[in-house]
């Protein structure tokens, strides 16, 4: 077991939640951001010492002491859906002044596949990812400022497609009809490893690495997504049997760096 440490985790959405759950019940102290005053007391129930932070452009604001850390996780998407992609480089570049500021060492920031375009082959950490998305491209936009900071050692997990409690991929396309691309593979990672791959990075002191964290199975969405919906007694997703744009996401890292091995490697 990893010596006991004090980690703060920006973002404590999905993932960022399940890791500070995973890290306190391993003997960590867990500090844990949120953007809203009404949030924190769900925090401190959980266990999590609960700050407010803000890194929005114009309404920067945190305490110091969030950043009085042995590890500092990461884990805020950049929303390009909705509209606030433009505000995510802002964001990280707030972010990093403050890490410099208050000397955090060892950061994780978590990015996603979506870097790599569907460019119809195998994908690497030695790939060049030429992301054809916005967010991919704003994704790999901020990764670049994390490579380039010296004074501290940052390690980018790319997280493909995530699964697990409340993200049911059953729901993800029941009853849908003519569903493109039904023979491209799927990419994806369950929860389990999202924070299997986070704790073991923890317990090696890995940083300064890029790690894909992906599934090693990679079934065709038309079977992926029915037998998802079959088990959630969902009504079956009608794919079009073709193959378009596709890619099959690797790691060439995570084996020999982490020796992880995935907890969830048969998605069907």
């Amino acid at each position: 077991m990893t010596t006991p440490m004090n980690i703060s985790i920006l973002g404590c959405g999905w993932y960022g939640l399940a890791l500070a759950k995973a890290l306190i019940a391993t003997g960590h102290q867990v500090k844990g951001s949120t953007t809203s005053a009404q949030k924190t007391e769900a925090l401190a129930a959980d266990g999590i010492d609960p700050y407010v932070v803000n890194f929005s452009v114009g309404s920067e604001n945190y305490d110091a002491a969030f950043f009085d850390c042995d590890v500092l996780f990461i884990a805020i998407p950049p929303k390009s859906r909705s509209g606030e992609g433009a505000a995510f480089i802002p964001k990280i570049q707030g972010i990093i002044r403050a890490i410099k500021q208050h000397d955090v060492k060892k950061v994780v920031f978590i990015s996603s596949t979506g870097v790599y375009a569907d460019l119809n082959y195998e994908v690497t950490e030695n790939t060049d990812p030429q992301p054809n998305t916005e967010a991919g491209k704003i994704l790999l936009q901020a990764e670049d400022l994390f490579r380039d900071e010296t004074s501290f050692k940052t390690t980018i997990i790319r997280f493909a497609g995530l699964i697990g409690p409340g993200r049911d991929p059953g729901r993800f396309f029941a009853g849908k009809k003519d569903i493109a691309n039904g023979n491209a593979p799927v990419n994806l990672i369950h929860l389990d490893d999202c924070i299997g791959l986070s704790m073991v990075i923890l317990d090696k002191q890995a940083f300064g690495y890029l790690f894909n964290g992906c599934s090693p199975d990679h079934p065709t969405r038309s079977a992926f997504y029915t037998k998802a919906a079959i088990k959630s007694g969902l009504e079956i997703p009608v794919f079009i049997e073709e193959l378009k744009e596709w890619k099959v996401v690797k790691s060439v890292t995570v084996e020999p760096v982490l020796g992880y091995g995935y907890q969830v490697n048969k998605l069907l």
